[in-house]
């Protein structure tokens, strides 16, 4: 029998002398060094996992070149999503150009550091979204609860636009708090959309110190409820999880949120999904 594909659907990589990763303030000084390749192998090694996505750190162009020059010399990385301004009149050409490589998926505006909510509406930024779905590319929604509302918006108009929820929309569950009605029904409206999927991915890092199978189990009980396990895949947010704990403990932890479903909902969730999603190829 043929093992399912197991594949990390978020990842991070980073080169600290490039000088552009804004938000590497103390608050993450455990994580503020080079992260590479190398430094991961090793882990996806130990659990057999197929390969990677790795998602931009930096709001520049420039990054997404670093990734995509990372993915042509390392063949775990299957997918990479980068970042281009989506408020620039000539976004679709650096799109073009990017798309030179076959690891280029999609991209990532980071609007969870974008004070105005709705910043991604703009017809603009609407009209970049559109030239990604014409080209076949996706996006990644790095969003918190107050964005699940013109999210919605964006995937009622864009219904050729394939959209993937990172971390869940964060929820707010620190220190045991509960993910709140907003959230629960924001999710389950998003959840109509077809072109909508969730990554089980940085809830670690949301739950905080002590983190744990009874905290995240309702976060992701809600999102396969609503989603279904054809329209969700698992993430380890690497190596931002080491702030709360690390890639062993993650899959640990991960087995027991998803010990109730069946095999074949687990190899969506761990793999297939991502495939599906990022239209990722292996050779036989």
């Amino acid at each position: 029998m043929v093992e399912p594909v197991k594949i990390d659907a978020h990842q991070h990589f980073w080169q600290i002398s490039r000088g552009d990763y804004d938000w590497m303030t103390d608050d993450v000084a455990d994580i503020r060094h080079d992260i590479l390749p190398s430094d991961l192998s090793s882990l996806i090694d130990r659990h057999g996992i197929t390969g990677t996505v790795v998602v931009q750190a930096a709001a520049t162009v420039a990054e997404t070149e670093f990734l995509l020059g990372l993915a042509e010399n390392n063949d775990f990385i299957k997918g990479v999503v980068g970042w281009v301004d989506l408020e620039d009149a000539d976004a679709s050409q650096t799109l073009d150009r990017l798309m030179q490589s076959t690891a280029f998926k999609g991209v990532r505006p980071m609007l969870q550091d974008i004070e105005d909510s709705n910043w991604i509406s703009q017809p603009k930024v609407m009209a970049n979204l559109a030239a990604l779905a014409e080209r076949g590319l996706r996006l990644d929604a790095l969003v918190v609860p107050r964005h699940l509302k013109v999210l919605a918006q964006v995937a009622k108009e864009l219904p050729e636009l394939a959209i993937v929820i990172d971390h869940c929309a964060k929820p707010v569950i620190a220190d045991g708090a509960d993910a709140g009605d907003a959230w629960r029904d924001g999710m389950a409206r998003l959840a109509e959309f077809p072109n909508l999927m969730c990554k089980i991915s940085g809830l670690a890092n949301e739950a905080g110190p002590g983190w744990g199978t009874e905290q995240l189990q309702p976060v992701v009980d809600h999102v396969l409820r609503h989603f279904g396990a054809d329209r969700v895949m698992w993430g380890s947010d690497w190596p931002v999880l080491n702030l709360v704990g690390d890639y062993d403990q993650w899959r640990a932890i991960s087995a027991q949120l998803l010990r109730g479903y069946s095999d074949q909902d687990r190899a969506a969730i761990y793999g297939g999904t991502a495939v599906k999603f990022y239209g990722m190829e292996f050779d036989e």
